[in-house]
């Protein structure tokens, strides 16, 4: 992550998380938290960028999850990998151009860090 511009903002070994976070130029930023639970590896995705939302919807949007429809998220179940949410908010303060993205990976349970 450092090597592609990221600063590390937190770091706690005992817990195993770790916050790493980008200003990109047009003033948009990405925060990306991971935290290590055992073999499990969760990483949680914010950001403003539109282009990195649709970047990211595009190649996970064939595997939309039918099932679990909510009006506030979007999920999707990807296989070997586990789940993935998509909640958009409107940002503070409120601009009509500009959302905060926010996206979780969770992965499924018999999917360790080492698949």
């Amino acid at each position: 992550m450092v090597a592609k511009g990221y600063l590390v903002t937190k770091k706690d070994n005992n817990n195993k998380n770790r916050k790493y976070g980008v200003t990109l130029p047009g003033g948009t930023a990405n925060e990306i938290s991971v935290r290590s639970d055992g073999k499990r590896l969760f990483i949680e995705l914010e950001t403003n960028d539109i282009d990195q939302y649709n970047l990211i919807r595009e190649s996970i949007a064939q595997y939309i999850d039918k099932n679990a429809v909510s009006a506030d998220v979007q999920s999707f179940t990807v296989k070997d990998l586990g789940n993935i949410y998509i909640t958009i908010n409107d940002t503070v303060p409120y601009s009509p151009i500009r959302k905060d993205y926010d996206f979780q990976i969770v992965p499924d349970k018999h999917i360790t860090a080492y698949n």
